[in-house]
């Protein structure tokens, strides 16, 4: 195939999927950068969902903790896998943001990270089929570590090449397809683990794992294909005073700081799924024999559900957060209002697959709202500072939030889920106080 007609076969692609048929309209890139948009779309699109199906096979709230299930180790080992998932990607990201900062080029960033994290998960996989018990948890838990952090220097630099080679217009679009895609493969896994066998599982796990790693090499091939063009440097890594000294915009700068409150106050549509889960063993017996199902629900939610939430953040950014940090928060009060009904357990089996689906529809759009918002509202290296200050805080807040609601689900898990619902809806509302950065 020829230059001209691979050229061709990407820009109607691209105009399928972003619907961009009427003229190209770069809003917040170069001219150059706009003439590489339907190739950097593509690529953008293949390592990203590349990466989200790896980040599914190996889930911290799913996979991880059956696999240290099966090899042997101790309970507590298994209570740290999502806090380390989550804040460990994001505590170090005023630090790594500092660094990304002096790079004029940042996707070798990205692609580095991506190989770091291909190798942790095949290394898991090793101590999975080698080790036993504890020795195995730690092993597993000290990658998921380093994976983790390498997650945090992903994050910073896709956010910044996002903004540098897709137009303001089509980045929510992209996104929304990501998740899409993610969701449908999540879906099909769903199913797959809902008929296992347990005799299979150390295995089976493992397998899913080096499947991950494998898509991991896949997107960071297709990462290495974008086009991206130099970009500022001013104000690169200085050390730790200068990476901390970046907390200031939050006491500067209004806007952002009204963004991180709110986003801080939407953590509940992530944080409240394993209580839904925990309130569905006790209705309806044990969480094996359903994890499948809610692995299923929720990637069939994202499916349906992000496109649309994609297409309506490229209009309304903010208007996507707010309906959708509403609407989990609705559903987590009406799911902690039903635990405390007499209802026959043939009412519960489709009650709460169905809650846990519109809370992944709504999950999905408070996800993709925040990020096509948080993309929108800067340029240049004021991105990377709010990236990297914002999800640094947020990262703190999920270990805080994270011991709290252990301690309160000891008291009763419908009361979690009410303080994470009320805390969603402040949220819901304070974003709208934020002003309109998307279009």
């Amino acid at each position: 195939m020829t230059d001209d007609a691979t050229d061709d076969w990407k820009t109607a692609l691209y105009e399928r999927l972003a619907e961009d048929d009427e003229g190209r309209v770069c809003k917040d890139i170069s001219d150059e950068a706009c003439r590489e948009t339907p190739g950097n779309f593509l690529s953008t699109l293949m390592a990203n969902t590349a990466s989200n199906v790896a980040d599914r096979l190996a889930s911290a709230k799913t996979t991880l903790p059956w696999l240290l299930i099966q090899v042997g180790a101790p309970d507590w080992l298994i209570s740290l896998l999502v806090p380390i998932r989550e804040s460990g990607s994001m505590l170090p990201q005023m630090l790594i943001g500092a660094w990304v900062r002096g790079q004029a080029i940042r996707k070798w960033i990205w692609v580095v990270g991506g190989a770091v994290q291909g190798l942790a998960l095949l290394l898991m996989v090793w101590g999975a089929l080698t080790l036993q018990g504890l020795v195995a948890g730690l092993v597993i838990v000290a990658l998921l570590m380093v994976f983790s952090l390498a997650r945090g220097a992903c994050s910073v630099a896709y956010k910044d090449v996002l903004g540098k080679t897709i137009p303001k217009t089509r980045r929510g679009r992209l996104s929304g397809w990501i998740s899409a895609i993610a969701g449908l493969s999540a879906f099909t896994v769903g199913l797959l683990l809902s008929t296992t066998g347990d005799s299979e599982a150390i295995g089976f796990y493992a397998g899913l794992l080096a499947a991950g790693a494998a898509l991991w090499l896949l997107a960071i091939i297709a990462y290495a294909r974008i086009t991206e063009f130099p970009g500022a440097t001013e104000g690169g890594a200085n050390g730790l005073s200068e990476a901390f000294a970046r907390l200031s915009l939050l006491r500067e700068d209004k806007a952002f700081r009204q963004f991180v409150i709110a986003r801080a106050l939407a953590m509940g549509s992530g944080l409240v799924a394993p209580f839904y889960i925990a309130l569905a063993q006790d209705d309806l017996g044990s969480a094996a024999s359903l994890l499948g199902i809610f692995i299923a629900v929720e990637g069939l939610a994202g499916l349906l559900s992000s496109p649309v939430w994609g297409r309506w953040a490229d209009r309304s950014s903010r208007q996507v957060f707010t309906v959708a940090c509403a609407l989990a928060s609705v559903t987590s009060l009406t799911v902690a209002a039903w635990s405390t009904l007499a209802v026959s357990a043939a009412a519960s089996q489709w009650f709460y697959p169905a809650a846990f689906f519109v809370l992944g529809v709504s999950h999905a759009g408070v996800r993709l709202g925040r990020k096509t918002y948080l993309v929108d509202m800067a340029g240049g290296n004021k991105r990377t500072d709010y990236v990297a200050v914002s999800n640094t805080v947020i990262g703190l807040l999920l270990l805080v939030s994270g011991v709290l609601g252990a301690l309160a689900a000891l008291v009763s898990v419908p009361l979690v889920i009410v303080l994470l619902g009320l805390a969603g809806l402040l949220g819901a509302g304070l974003s709208l106080r934020w002003q309109e950065v998307s279009g």
